[in-house]
Formats: C-alpha cells, structure tokens, sequence
C-alpha cells in the first residue's frame, strides 16, 4: 500500500461486490485509510478485514439509517478513529432502486426511495464539506473531494422509475448546485452516472442467465472496478481541469 493520502470514507458500501466495496478496495491500494458505512455490519466488518488483509486500512461505521443525528456521531466516529488523518475523499453510493409503476406506489414507497437516494446524501454531503473546509490543500490543489453515484434515472424517467428517478434527479441538482458552490474554496463535487447494468452479486442472484451471458463481455455491462477507476480518477483531478459530471456506460450500451 501506498503513503497515506488521507481518509476515504464510502457510504453504501453494499454486500461486497458492488461499487462500494470496488471503491474501498482501490482507494486503499490509492493510499487512503478507508471508512466503510452501511446497514449491514456483518457486510461491513467483512470488506474492513479484506482490506485489512491486503495490507490496508479499513474500519466499518455501521448505521441503521442515513440521518442527520446519524451520519454526524459517523463522522465524528471516523475522525476519533484515525485522529492523525484528514478526511480527503468522500462517496455518497447509497440507493434504493424501485422499479414499480406509479399507481400501484405507496407512501412508504414513495419516502423509502427519497429517504435513500436523497435525503441521506444532504447529510453527508454538509459532513463531508465541514471536514473539507479547514484543510489545506492537497497535492492535487483540493481541499476535499464529494462524490455522488447517480444512474440513468438522474437525467431520463421511464415507465416504472418515478420514485427512483425523483430521488436521482434531486440528487444530481445537489451535486451540481454544491459544485458551484463550494468550488471556489476548492472543494470538488461530481456526480457520476451509472448508465446500465452492474456486474454484481444482486444482478447473478436476480437473473443468473443474463449474469452468465454478459459476465465475460465487457462490452455489455459495467464493472465495479471499472466504475472505481474514473472514482479515483476523479479525486485525483488536477484543480485547472475538474469535472462535474461524467456518464459511465458499457461500450455497446444504447443511450
């Protein structure tokens, strides 16, 4: 592993194979002290010793919801852990993907999706920004760096996505208005949008068919790693040359 760049701290860190765990996984080969956060602490202690094994450093905060009381004692928690550490890169991967036409929605539905795919992220995104705020800048001429995992729904609705596509597309408006916000005390905000399908334990357990068949064909779905790569990619951005946003979709994709 490489000197420390800081700490990266992931929310939605998943069951071990998606875009969460793929992200802990580099950005500690990348150097970073690695906080995981999620529901699932089983999931979370899991991918901290795998890290750990590879010879980084991870610790698991697991949460029972993404609420301000909550994600604020998280915070905290991170920065007595490491307290010789800044934290330097943060990501919002957390989602609730609901595929259900609009009638047959109810107002549980409606407040899960909300709750998951935006609201959670405001009080990370405010964690996130307070942390950055006092730091000097890094060797890439940042303070910090907020990631936020969007999806096709963040910029096009379809037939059965209106509660996910409500959350996606608040949470991209987010981002953007925070880019512009905070750029200037060179904080980076950018918001990646995940355009197809992800190769991932969820997916194999769904439809394990569709899973075989595109699992040795890059050009048909996404990868974590993949997805991963332009995460640091995007953290690591020179401050003359930053991105808001960018689409990340298999090459044979239709978009």
């Amino acid at each position: 592993m490489s000197t420390s760049k800081g700490i990266f701290v992931v929310a939605g860190y998943g069951n071990g194979t998606g875009t969460g765990a793929a992200s802990a996984f580099l950005f500690a080969n990348a150097g970073y002290k690695v906080a995981l956060i999620a529901r699932r602490a089983d999931d979370l202690k899991a991918g901290a010793e795998k890290i750990k094994s590879s010879g980084g450093d991870a610790a698991a905060f697991p949460v029972t919801k993404y609420d301000e009381q909550s994600i604020h004692e998280v915070f905290e928690a991170i920065k007595k852990h490491w307290p010789d550490e800044h934290i330097r890169v943060t990501l919002y991967n957390n989602a609730l993907k609901l595929d259900k036409p609009f009638l047959e929605l109810t107002q549980q539905d409606w407040q899960s999706s909300i709750d998951d795919n935006f609201l959670g992220a405001i009080p990370f995104a405010r964690e996130s920004i307070l942390a950055f705020q006092p730091l000097p800048l890094n060797e890439y001429g940042k303070r910090g760096t907020l990631l936020f995992t969007g999806a096709t729904a963040s910029w096009r609705g379809n037939v059965t996505t209106s509660a996910f596509a409500a959350g996606k597309f608040a949470l991209r408006s987010l981002s953007q208005s925070l880019n512009k916000e905070f750029g200037k005390q060179n904080i980076h905000v950018a918001h990646a949008i995940i355009d197809g399908l992800i190769l991932t334990d969820k997916w194999k357990n769904k439809n394990r068919a569709t899973y075989d068949a595109a699992e040795n064909d890059p050009n048909v779905r996404l990868s974590p790693e993949g997805i991963a790569g332009s995460y640091l990619y995007l953290a690591h951005q020179d401050r003359s040359a930053w991105t808001w946003e960018l689409d990340l979709r298999p090459a044979h994709e239709r978009w």
